[in-house]
């Protein structure tokens, strides 16, 4: 009995995970605030969750909260993940991103493809001393974040070997691409208008729209991309996830998608749901395959 006491203490001691460092992205502004409709009073920053030292497979995800780029679902889309993909050996990194919204001025684009692009090359350049391999690093993105892993998925800022910066030394490309119920079009019909007008403020022209509109900026660099969305989500209708799938599949990209009869938007990881929650487990057996072909 006291044995599977203490068995049951240690695994609810693995899955129960905590940030063990945080990095401010722009130690020299500390006037950059996120902001948004909280008025978030903190700057840009990661969150580091290592996964325990005997489960570590190295490999990491950088995980990017939705909100409508106004707010920050920092526990159902950001520290759950992260203790999720640390009991399945994944170190995991939360990002805190500059947000729109609210009575306050706020932050457009390109903010926050800065701190989603910084944020991934920091991340790389900390592998060693982490203990994960820079190669084998990942973007997972809920909604509005879904919209801003889907930038750093195909908007990528290339190494310079000469950087004086550590992290200017490597890639923003991602190993991997996970997009949860992702916003992708600024411009269609069903495009998510909060999240359009947070990012790009209101009114942008609509070639701006388009620009960014990450179905328009798949090519052949994409990395393999997972799409999980419902059916029946009113929010950010499933078409975003369709017309992303289809421009992978035209630039011959691996690409999975599983779209699920329920759900709405914002289900996070369902714990409560017998089908909804399948979706995390689908993602690591799709990423370890993706990352650890023999």
């Amino acid at each position: 009995m006291k044995k599977s006491f203490i068995a049951a203490m240690l695994t609810i001691a693995a899955i129960n995970a905590t940030a063990q460092e945080r990095i401010n992205l722009y130690p020299d502004h500390p006037e950059w605030k996120i902001l948004g409709g909280k008025e978030i009073n903190d700057v840009p920053h990661i969150e580091y969750y290592p996964a325990p030292g005997d489960k570590k497979n190295g490999a990491a995800v950088l995980v990017c909260p939705g909100g409508g780029y106004s707010n920050l679902a920092l526990g159902h889309e950001g520290k759950d993940v992260a203790e999720f993909f640390n009991a399945n050996g994944f170190d995991a990194i939360v990002l805190h991103y500059r947000l729109n919204g609210g009575p306050q001025p706020g932050s457009t684009f390109p903010a926050q493809y800065n701190d989603v692009t910084l944020a991934m090359r920091i991340v790389k350049s900390k592998a060693k001393s982490w203990g994960f391999d820079p190669e084998k690093v990942g973007v997972l993105g809920f909604s509005a974040g879904g919209h801003l892993a889907s930038m750093l998925t195909t908007m990528h800022i290339a190494p310079d070997p000469q950087g004086k910066a550590a992290h200017e030394r490597f890639s923003s490309r991602p190993a991997f691409s996970v997009l949860v119920y992702p916003v992708i079009s600024l411009s269609e019909s069903f495009r998510h208008a909060g999240s359009a007008n947070n990012l790009l403020g209101a009114g942008a022209p609509k070639e701006k729209q388009d620009s960014l509109s990450t179905q328009n900026r798949v090519t052949a660099e994409t990395p393999p991309t997972m799409l999980i969305h419902a059916s029946d989500d009113k929010g950010v209708p499933v078409e975003n996830s369709l017309v992303f799938y289809k421009a992978l599949l035209q630039h011959n990209i691996p690409a999975t998608m599983h779209i699920y009869d329920h759900g709405g938007h914002g289900f996070g990881m369902a714990p409560k749901d017998p089908v909804l929650n399948t979706w995390p487990g689908l993602v690591v057996n799709w990423i370890n395959g993706m990352l650890f072909k023999k």
